[in-house]
């Protein structure tokens, strides 16, 4: 097929879904089964055209880079004398030979110092030489970059100097919660245990002096309660080293920023599955899931009704409004495929455009959480105090490092953790009768 041909049948597949899409648009209703099968049986065929064109188009492109390499070469009649043009005859000899020895090639390589062309040059074009004969073979030589003998002598790589790691999970706690700073090692706040529940209305007294008679109306206010505790957070360290040459990082810079950005990174990544999942044992912090006072939200019936129970429970015994959802990624998929009777996305399926809500509240995403687990909460009740900030520091005093002219280095931060109100998060289950 030619090139011409494809293109006209790949405009023409464009236009025949794009004619579907607007008629079921100007009717302002979703395609029918049978559209979508049409529309997507037209973006496949214009795929496979695009590709197809695509790979015409590179080889039109390499056979007119060959036509270009071989302009310039003339074939004359066999016996005659290898001659550069512009040059004096040249002795029998092979092709490079003859190439270097050319008047227009030794004026161009005179540009250079020493007639030697540096390692840093780049863009390198030297002038066309034509010979009259090739060896009296009556055939056109291809001087190509892929041969070390040929032009590919003078082929300089380019380093781009590109770098591509392999790819965190994205982090969302630190979005979600307030972030306070502290000068100490330890942070107290004080959280209330019991409110004042006493209040009552009160009769107007009918004597002074009251003894308890019938009719008598002591017109005393009740007494109120209320209590408080006092709570710590400790300031625990995260850190990780890395060990490195001295010459590793003089001779690529680059690699001294690499090093620090993953360790600061891996720190950021520990700190938020502490937050979540921290068992409170030794240096670990005690994370949400383990806080005591949290509420819980058991299964029942299905997804949508043990959800949406939750928001009553946090508000009704936990007394906030939640700001978001949290949960694993593969729960939210659970839920956005969830279909009605008819085969309908709850969620309006692939199209859906917008933020990602649950009964009214945002949904963020974190692989830390388990799945099946889902935490609905008042983010802001959730406090991390930075003691210090991740910082990265390079030493060669580590063992015997100085005298092996290595380094290490190290990224740490110190921070506390708390929930000032457990109460104001609840942990949904969603697996129970699954």
């Amino acid at each position: 097929m030619k090139l011409k041909e494809m293109k006209e049948k790949f405009t023409a597949a464009l236009l025949a879904a794009k004619a579907i899409c607007d008629q079921a648009e100007t009717a302002e209703r979703d395609f029918t089964a049978d559209e979508r099968a049409k529309v997507a049986a037209h973006m496949k065929e214009a795929g496979d055209l695009k590709a197809q064109i695509k790979e015409k188009e590179d080889d039109d492109a390499v056979r007119k880079m060959v036509a270009e390499m071989g302009m310039g070469l003339n074939v004359a009649e066999p016996g005659d004398r290898m001659r550069p043009e512009g040059g004096q005859a040249a002795r029998a000899g092979t092709i490079g030979q003859q190439f270097v020895e050319a008047k227009a090639f030794k004026e161009w390589m005179a540009r250079f110092p020493n007639n030697e062309i540096p390692d840093s040059a780049k863009g390198l074009m030297s002038p066309p030489i034509e010979f009259k004969n090739l060896l009296g073979l009556g055939r056109k030589a291809l001087i190509t970059g892929e041969d070390a003998t040929s032009a590919g002598a003078f082929v300089v790589p380019e380093y781009t100097g590109i770098y591509e790691p392999l790819g965190r999970m994205p982090l969302a706690l630190r979005d979600l919660i307030a972030i306070r700073q502290t000068t100490s090692d330890i942070v107290y706040f004080v959280r209330q245990v019991q409110q004042v529940t006493q209040a009552a209305p009160v009769a107007e007294a009918n004597v002074t002096d009251f003894a308890g008679a019938t009719a008598e109306i002591s017109g005393e206010k009740p007494e109120a309660t209320i209590e408080f505790e006092l709570v710590d957070a400790l300031v625990k360290t995260i850190a990780a080293w890395i060990p490195a040459t001295k010459r590793a990082l003089s001779d690529a810079a680059q690699i001294r920023g690499i090093i620090d950005q993953e360790l600061t990174d891996d720190l950021a990544e520990e700190l938020e599955d502490q937050m979540l999942n921290g068992n409170g044992v030794g240096a670990n912090f005690t994370g949400l899931l383990n806080t005591a006072g949290i509420l819980i939200q058991a299964w029942n019936t299905d997804i949508w009704t043990t959800t949406r129970q939750a928001k009553t429970t946090l508000r009704t015994t936990g007394r906030t409004i939640p700001t978001a959802w949290l949960m694993h990624p593969a729960d939210w998929e659970t839920i956005e495929l969830t279909r009605d009777e008819d085969g309908r996305f709850f969620y309006q399926g692939p199209i859906a455009q917008g933020p990602q809500t649950l009964w009214g509240h945002p949904v963020i995403e974190s692989e830390l959480l388990t799945e099946g687990s889902v935490i609905l909460g008042n983010w802001k009740k959730a406090v991390l105090w930075d003691r210090e900030r991740a910082t990265v520091s390079v030493s060669d005093s580590h063992e015997d490092f100085f005298i092996r002219n290595m380094v290490a280095i190290l990224a740490e931060m110190r921070a506390a953790f708390g929930l000032i109100r457990p109460s104001a998060f609840i942990v949904v289950d969603l697996t129970a009768g699954s």
